[in-house]
């Protein structure tokens, strides 16, 4: 007589086993047509899947995160049931979940059409009308490679091979289609009600570029059209901003083959990355941190010292001189501790705050490289904080306030924090994981913050915050990070004179608000669509003359801004005012100012702002007064108003 509990802590009883599905039947019919499956205890399973103790239930729908995941899994198998329907030939290998969709890989020599695909997409429509059940059956391992075999599908059958020879094999049918799995799946295809296929692409077998090349066939699923529809809008929006695209339309970096995950930043990309960085420096400075600078090149001795050589060594890019090898800085943390190590220092030093614009490079897979938001060479707005264990409460909470005013200043208010706890492989003792990581919980618990726990996710040597962005078309950006380190000081023979006299080991606090400066302007670029505020833009304003009449103003107009602080310029082409006007506005300059013989007459200016809106004349006083207090409140007020 199973007793089952539910998460509101109501319990029900049965006489006998019972299923998944007729506990939800038993709770109400609006659950037991909404179940997907059910998760007893951590384990998600089938809703066919019997109860024969007790134990504790939850029934998974669409609403859920896991109900979300199940449905793309699903919706891989109707794809492959539509693929081996229409292409008979085609074998099946793997389809799993990721992010925001699933794919599956086949092998099909002639390959797949973007004119297949929509025929494929039809197919599945059919499929999933027809709420054909899904089952689960199991099979003895030997016996499922012969089945498999049989059917022509050599490649489950080599899947299958490599599980162990006593795993009893899961297997799910829907129809005329059955394929190896572990589920859990939805009890009927009527469950996938919106997807979409996107995109083919190739992809080796086993990810093994010596083996053979697969058709892989990428798609979406949602709960429902609505979903779907949000999605496909991201989407679009996301190819709008797409940072590569306007880094070339603005004119602001270009990439290319001769230095790959390497930036050429041109003159208005520039001009954005300084406005960022000494951003980032003036707020530095107000916070009580010295800015250093440590060599690019070090030898491998250091790195071995500190834990880095033997984690990172194949992500490192290396050189030889004078038969010693050296590493090229990949990260900033132990030339830190060198300068910390310079002369004796007492408590009454701490903490110590030492940041740097380290300019980084790490040998990330070519294929992985995209634009600014993945690199080889990087420059990150690193600090560490030496501190004693005392002190670490105070500083993470001082960081965790300067971030959230940094963040709000670049006009990011929705951020996600995650408490990154010890992995598999780490330096320091359970004892010294234990503090690091009742510190971190600790400081957020007491600034009365909403985190999730992301357990084994930490670095190797001491647990994190990893502080994430979400964006105006909700996507999730992660960017800074505060991390407690109590191994490396250590490693690295760093120490101070405590009150008593000892000698003690500093803690040692990474942190990085924008985490890659690069990547950050990226997100910005994207964020913003290219329109950046006032304050960031590389082109605050632009100078225009009507006739040649008035070029002598506008030049007057440029150099009295210019004076200002302002980044002006001036356009004195023989070319027609709505030409110029038109230009520029697809260049996503803030404000365009244009000058005629009445403007010259009165020494006036008329203002026109991005997007359009016509601000009417004003005195050249009255503009700088209006751009100086746009400039300083970070755009929160702004001229128009």
């Amino acid at each position: 007589m199973p007793t089952i509990t539910l998460p509101d802590g109501s319990q029900r009883q049965y006489a006998g086993p019972v299923t998944i599905a007729q506990v939800a039947a038993d709770i109400g019919p609006g659950l037991a047509k909404a179940a997907l499956a059910g998760k007893v205890g951590d384990r998600l399973v089938d809703t066919s899947y019997t109860l024969t103790t007790d134990c504790q239930l939850a029934i998974v729908t669409e609403r859920d995160a896991e109900g979300v995941d199940i449905i793309r899994h699903s919706t891989a198998h109707l794809l492959a049931q539509a693929v081996k329907q229409l292409f008979p030939e085609a074998q099946v290998t793997i389809g799993p979940v990721i992010q925001d969709g699933f794919y599956y890989d086949f092998a099909y020599p002639p390959g797949f059409s973007q004119d297949d695909l929509a025929t494929i997409e039809q197919r599945m429509e059919e499929l999933a009308k027809q709420d054909i059940p899904v089952t689960r059956t199991e099979m003895p391992r030997n016996e499922a490679v012969t089945f498999f075999r049989n059917m022509g599908e050599e490649y489950k059958a080599k899947i299958i091979e490599d599980i162990p020879q006593d795993q009893v094999i899961s297997l799910y049918r829907q129809g005329d289609f059955i394929d190896l799995c572990r589920g859990p799946h939805v009890p009927s295809t009527g469950k996938l009600k919106a997807f979409k296929l996107m995109k083919l692409a190739g992809a080796y077998w086993r990810g093994d570029h010596r083996n053979e090349m697969l058709q892989r066939v990428y798609g979406t699923s949602w709960s429902n059209a609505k979903d779907l529809k949000a999605y496909l809008h991201r989407l679009e929006e996301a190819e709008k901003r797409d940072h590569r695209k306007l880094g070339k339309q603005l004119d602001l970096f270009h990439t290319q083959e001769e230095a790959p995950g390497m930036i050429f930043w041109h003159a208005n990309g520039w001009a954005l990355y300084q406005q960022v960085e000494q951003y980032v420096r003036r707020v530095m400075f107000e916070h009580g941190y010295q800015e250093i600078r440590t060599p690019q090149v070090v030898d491998r001795v250091l790195w071995e010292k500190s834990g880095h050589w033997e984690k990172f060594r194949k992500d490192m890019f290396t050189t030889e001189s004078e038969n010693r090898t050296y590493a090229i800085k990949p990260m900033n943390c132990p030339c830190h501790i060198q300068v910390f190590n310079q002369g004796l220092k007492s408590y009454r030093d701490l903490p110590l705050r030492l940041a740097e614009f380290g300019s980084c490079l790490r040998n990330e897979a070519s294929g992985t490289l995209h634009g600014l938001m993945r690199l080889r060479n990087f420059v990150q707005d690193d600090a560490h904080i030496f501190c004693t264990e005392d002190q670490i409460q105070v500083e993470v909470s001082q960081f965790i306030d300067l971030l959230y005013q940094v963040y709000a200043d670049f006009g990011f208010k929705d951020i996600i924090l995650k408490l990154s706890t010890r992995p598999a492989q780490r330096v320091g003792s359970d004892e010294v994981w234990d503090k690091a990581e009742h510190a971190l919980e600790t400081a957020l618990n007491n600034k009365g913050l909403e985190w999730q726990l992301q357990p084994g996710e930490g670095a190797f040597y001491g647990p994190k915050i990893e502080f994430s962005l979400k964006d105006s078309i909700g996507r999730i950006w992660q960017c800074g990070t505060i991390q407690v380190d109590f191994s490396m000081p250590g490693r690295l023979d760093a120490s101070y004179v405590a009150e008593d006299g000892s000698r003690q080991v500093p803690v040692m606090l990474h942190r990085a608000i924008l985490g890659s400066m690069e990547r950050f302007i990226g997100i910005l670029i994207e964020e913003h669509a290219g329109a950046f505020p006032f304050w960031l833009a590389p082109i605050q304003a632009m100078v225009l003359n009507i006739t040649d009449n008035q070029a002598g103003y506008v030049l007057e107009i440029e150099q009295f801004l210019q004076k200002q602080g302002f980044r002006v310029k001036s356009d004195l082409r023989n070319e027609k005012i709505g030409y110029k006007i038109r230009e520029h506005t697809i260049q996503k300059v803030p404000y365009l100012l244009v000058v005629g013989d009445r403007e010259v007459e009165n020494h006036t200016v008329a203002v026109r702002a991005r997007g359009g809106k016509d601000l009417g004349t004003m005195s050249l006083h009255k503009l700088a007064e209006g751009l100086a207090a746009e400039n300083a409140s970070r755009g929160r007020i702004v001229l128009e108003d």
